[in-house]
């Protein structure tokens, strides 16, 4: 399996501090789905199926409307360049969503009520091996949004 840059291995994204927490999940706008939406709903209707670098292009590449087709190479020119990860993404900052990314880099979502978010935060993931993994850089094992 090839990492993408954005891609995270035994990682847990906690919400920001000072996110609430309080809102579920966000909204549609408009004709077409914010980028947080599109994101939350890849992520949750598929949990640990897609890693990072496959939810930031999909959802980028949905948005933009490039064929199926077109996409491994429109994929290859995105990530040719350095690129924001799931950290900068609304579901921590503004939703109150963790993200986890486990062993194989595959991505769920825990909402911060959950006791499950409560043991990623300690460092525990649901299977309870230990949220400790590095995907790049040591010191993103453990972040906030």
């Amino acid at each position: 399996m090839k990492l993408e840059s954005v891609d995270y291995v035994n990682t847990f994204i906690a919400i920001a501090s000072g996110a609430s927490g309080e809102v579920p999940a966000p909204h549609p706008r408009g004709g077409k789905p914010a980028i947080a939406s599109a994101t939350f709903e890849m992520i949750r209707e598929n949990p640990y199926r897609y890693t990072s670098g496959d939810v930031i292009f999909t959802v980028r590449a949905g948005r933009r409307g490039i064929p199926d087709d077109d996409r491994a190479a429109a994929r290859a020119a995105f990530y040719s360049t350095g690129r924001p990860c799931l950290r900068a993404s609304d579901l921590g900052k503004r939703y109150g969503w963790g993200v986890h990314a486990g062993a194989r880099g595959r991505l769920a979502l825990y909402p911060a009520a959950s006791p499950e978010y409560a043991a990623l935060e300690a460092g525990a993931a649901p299977d309870g091996t230990p949220v400790t993994g590095r995907p790049r850089d040591a010191r993103l094992a453990h972040v906030s949004a």
